[in-house]
């Protein structure tokens, strides 16, 4: 049950910061939902770090890592956003901008996990 629990507080604090990155930056560019994308972004350089402390043993409990990776990542990155912003360029006919922010999601993204992965071994 605690467990449980950790998941939903982490979660609910991830979910509140995507929404404040959202409403502050999807609006700077027409074609680009930067709010979104740099939440994205970002979590996956926090759960790349988080789970290469998680994996070092003795640096984060188990109800740590539920907390930040599953709940906090969990909530603050969103592929539901992502997916429906690439089918309103898609319905919008903007090819090139759909093809730009997927492409570089994706790719800053796993780039984004490696690094993390790389800072944790550095602590």
């Amino acid at each position: 049950m605690k467990q449980l629990l950790v998941v939903f507080l982490g979660g609910g604090m991830g979910s509140l910061l995507r929404y404040a990155f959202s409403k502050t930056l999807n609006g700077y560019f027409t074609h680009f939902f930067l709010g979104t994308f740099l939440a994205n972004i970002l979590g996956c350089l926090l759960i790349g770090f988080i789970l290469g402390m998680s994996a070092k043993g003795n640096v984060l409990t188990e109800n740590q890592t539920l907390l930040l990776a599953t709940g906090f990542c969990g909530g603050f990155t969103t592929f539901s956003s992502f997916a429906f912003e690439k089918h309103s360029l898609l319905t919008n006919g903007d090819i090139l901008h759909f093809l730009l922010y997927t492409f570089s999601s994706i790719i800053i993204g796993i780039c984004a996990i490696a690094l993390g992965l790389w800072a944790s071994k550095l602590l």
